[in-house]
């Protein structure tokens, strides 16, 4: 996550939540993701797919510029997971 640059907040936070090894669909997606790359990435249930594109985009949001970043789900309940996740970041 180091390697990453990410804001001192989420870092605090992704270290808080015990995050130290990046999942593959992690370290696969989350540069590219910092670099401003859209990215599309499955994976298994569990496998920290809503950090791999939540944290990152995160990183990017300043707060009054307008949305920066928009995620899909399938479901209301993933909606509400997903959004939870990204608030405890």
């Amino acid at each position: 996550f180091d390697e990453l640059h990410l804001s001192e907040h989420i870092m605090k936070a992704v270290h808080e939540k015990g995050y130290d090894v990046l999942t593959d669909i992690q370290a696969q997606s989350m540069p590219l993701i910092t670099q401003g790359k859209d990215v599309i990435g499955q994976s298994q249930t569990g496998s920290g797919k809503t950090a791999a594109f939540g944290i990152p985009m995160l990183g990017k949001v300043i707060a009054g510029k307008g949305v920066k970043g928009l995620i899909l789900t399938p479901t209301r309940e993933l909606c509400v997971q997903v959004r939870d996740a990204l608030c405890s970041f």
